[in-house]
């Protein structure tokens, strides 16, 4: 059950549901008051790389996991330069870092970024509530001085439209093309500590060109499709089907990113059935899985609860072998509704929802869930693998030809 309206002494925090629910506790991070959808992750690693998530554009996170903040944070455990999260709710205070690689207290570099969290809540109620009710919306307010207009915050959650209908990606999205170059950071051990090795260069001489169309693409991913062996031009997420083919890519990725599809596709969805049509290998993760499946002619739809965390096992039909993923999204392809030539590769086990399609004519296919993550840790590595070797065959063929 949520804390009563009443406000206990010492609180110089709050969270207020839209349902008129107070959440009391100790404001961390900025101050001030930030609205937005309240979701859980669960998480027990990553939060740093949560909480820069662009995906997560638009929503306060609810940590399950106790112990965040415990190893600090640094400039290297980002998916984007900045986060795109509202704010984040966790059970206990934010303790002294004890990480050998930290550069700054989790709370310090919440402030630096204008980020308002809330500890000393009870997550495992609102996590419940969540659960059984869905991701309501809320504000989490941070005042030292420990003064909160009840009223006025509860207006505030009510007022705010939600994420269904809302096109999150134009806030996410690069302002305009760039060159990545840099490949996954990897660690080694020197003397009597592990330190970090230079990132991996990209081969001397890349062998596929991919334009990465940018609707809240993590940096991991960039890192991955680098480590494949591929040149990477990552474009703005309002891209026309023109600017991509001028740049004469092997193949096209489509990322991750945030808010409603059905709103994103609004002009994404005729960009990419240009690309479709001309024949160029596709694959797309999470929010470009969802638009891939529109372009396509297929559904979407809110969830009740999503699937946030670092423990979400997903079934390959082809192989049937389960993968340990790590997921965000609030929204999910109807797999009843895809064409004929889409054909279903994955599910997830927790809910039987779609996770990823793939097209019997074409080079196409994408996942739901997020490979570059590595929960397993290397379950779904073979994703980028598959996506390289498509291009290597429609370079092949067009040779041929």
């Amino acid at each position: 059950m949520p804390a009563p309206k009443t406000q206990p002494a010492g609180s110089t925090g709050v969270l207020v549901l839209a349902d008129g629910s107070v959440f009391w506790g100790q404001g961390l991070g900025a101050t001030g008051a930030a609205v937005g959808e309240v979701c859980f992750n669960t998480a027990m690693t990553g939060y740093q790389e949560t909480l820069t998530d662009p995906s997560y554009a638009g929503q306060i996170i609810t940590f399950t996991f106790p112990h965040i903040g415990n190893v600090g944070t640094n400039a290297e455990d980002i998916e984007a330069k900045k986060p795109a999260a509202r704010g984040l709710i966790l059970r206990a205070p934010i303790t002294t870092p004890s990480n050998w690689r930290a550069e700054q207290p989790l709370d310090a570099w919440l402030k630096k970024h204008k980020l308002i969290g809330l500890s000393g809540v009870d997550t495992r109620a609102l996590t419940i509530r969540i659960r059984d009710g869905g991701a309501p919306n809320g504000v989490v307010a941070h005042a030292p001085d420990s003064k909160f207009d009840i009223e006025s915050l509860h207006k505030q959650a009510k007022a705010w439209p939600g994420l269904e209908g809302m096109d999150l990606a134009k806030e996410v999205t690069c302002a305009k093309s760039y060159e990545w170059s840099e490949g996954i950071t990897r660690l080694e051990a020197r003397g009597s500590r592990l330190k970090k090795s230079a990132s991996l260069q990209p081969p001397t001489s890349s062998l596929y060109h991919v334009v990465a169309i940018d609707y809240g693409a993590k940096l991991n991913i960039l890192r991955c499709l680098v480590d494949a062996g591929c040149k990477v031009t990552v474009v703005p997420a309002t891209v026309s089907a023109e600017e991509i083919f001028r740049l004469k890519p092997d193949g096209v990725f489509l990322s991750n990113g945030p808010g409603d599809p059905s709103a994103t596709g609004e002009y994404a969805v005729p960009v990419i059935k240009a690309i479709l049509e001309c024949g160029i290998p596709l694959f797309g993760i999470c929010l470009g899985h969802q638009l891939l499946a529109l372009a396509l002619g297929g559904k979407t739809q809110k969830m009740k609860l999503g699937h946030r965390g670092a423990n979400q096992p997903v079934k390959d039909l082809q192989t049937g072998k389960v993968e340990i993923t790590s997921q965000n999204h609030g929204f999910e392809v109807l797999g009843d509704t895809l064409p004929p030539n889409a054909e279903i590769t994955h599910i997830s086990l927790f809910d039987q929802s779609n996770e990823g399609l793939r097209l019997k004519d074409k080079p196409v296919f994408s996942v739901q869930y997020h490979p570059e993550a590595s929960p397993g840790p290397h379950d779904s590595h073979y994703l980028f693998k598959r996506f390289v070797e498509m291009m290597q065959k429609h370079k092949s063929s067009r040779r041929a030809a």
